[in-house]
């Protein structure tokens, strides 16, 4: 088989690695950093410079490809727009005319916005509460609009992602001792970059099609995150200031139960601290 990775960062290197070690698949990994060439060339048989506004670019690399795997990142907030709907305008025209048989896409569970923290699944409306949520929201939409019975994407919404070299503690210890607004009640939903690679590939695997959440069980507050990290690493613990407003972008509780009901088993199923 032949496999295409759009965006070869934290995740899409981890996803090359495994495909990599498949006998059977040929992959090529694409970036928009030249100095990653050379560590792709590690996990890939082709490795590609790849501005993703590029048309020919994207019409030459998904050629002959079996599985696109689109799974880019903004480097900043501001950037959005460029790296997520103007990529799926440009790829979208370019699969329809490609036989490629899947795309995988990993998008954020952030486009839930605020749902007062209650419970949510894939058929849930969902409410961006920012710019850049709706942004993800309408590349969701624009690529799904491709989707038939030659062509299956497959969207895979994570929650936060965290893993080897991003661990909690990396992430929130900066924090400690500091004092947070709002009172840290909100759901954090995580995952862990080991399930968010063998939930695409079991997507792969299984041709899923639609909108797939993909988040741990561990079901914890952000307090109750924060509050066990900087416990088991000794680190001062964080004080909350109910008086301002939370500055989080999203507020609910994030269901897993449609892709553990089409057969996932979640490697980490609760939080590694």
């Amino acid at each position: 088989m032949n496999m295409t990775i759009i965006g070869c960062g934290y995740v899409g290197f981890a996803v090359a690695k495994l495909w990599n070690q498949k006998m059977t698949f040929l992959v090529t990994a694409t970036t928009t950093t030249p100095e990653r060439l050379i560590t792709l060339q590690t996990v890939a048989q082709r490795s590609l410079l790849l501005k993703t506004n590029d048309a020919e670019g994207l019409k030459s690399v998904v050629k002959n490809q079996d599985v696109v795997l689109l799974s880019i990142g903004s480097k900043t907030g501001s950037t959005y727009e460029e790296t997520y709907l103007e990529t799926a305008k440009t790829l979208v025209p370019v699969l329809q005319k490609s036989g490629v048989k899947q795309l995988l896409y990993t998008s954020s569970c952030s486009v839930y916005g605020d749902q007062n923290g209650r419970l949510v699944d894939e058929d849930t409306p969902i409410f961006p509460t920012s710019h850049n949520s709706q942004i993800l929201a309408e590349t969701e939409q624009l690529l799904l609009s491709v989707s038939n019975d030659n062509l299956k994407v497959c969207i895979l919404r994570l929650g936060g992602i965290y893993g080897l070299g991003r661990e909690l503690v990396k992430i929130y210890g900066r924090i400690a001792g500091t004092t947070r607004p709002g009172t840290g009640e909100e759901p954090a939903n995580w995952i862990h970059l080991d399930d968010i690679v063998a939930g695409i590939e079991f997507a792969r695997k299984h041709h899923l099609q639609g909108i797939y959440n993909l988040v741990d069980d561990a079901y914890l507050s952000n307090r109750e995150i924060i509050d066990k990290v900087c416990e088991t690493h000794n680190l001062e613990k964080v004080r909350w200031d109910a008086s301002q407003p939370s500055v989080r972008a999203y507020n609910a509780r994030i269901s897993n139960q449609k892709i553990k009901g089409a057969g996932y088993k979640l490697v980490h199923p609760q939080m590694i601290f």
